[in-house]
């Protein structure tokens, strides 16, 4: 018999849902509360490009992309929605 046999007649049965409790701290940092996270994966010289024109110019790249998104929106008749 094989040592899986017995694991195909277990029920399969799924985990009970955790309740979150609101009194508890989130794990989210207050600045990214409400935030959504969108990233790519671009050449290192596209990296390296970004880093050095935030740097240039005193923007932090979250900054700088946040600047290069409102000009795309803008490009496709979209409203920018700041940062």
């Amino acid at each position: 018999m094989s040592r899986f046999a017995k694991l195909a007649d277990k029920p399969k049965t799924k985990p009970e849902p955790v309740p979150v409790s609101h009194n508890e701290k989130s794990s989210v940092a207050p600045s990214r509360q409400g935030r959504k996270a969108i990233s790519g994966y671009f050449s290192p010289q596209m990296s390296l490009a970004m880093h050095m024109c935030a740097r240039k110019n005193d923007m932090s790249l979250q900054a700088l992309m946040a600047e290069a998104f409102n000009d795309v929106l803008r490009k496709y008749g979209e409203s920018p929605v700041g940062d």
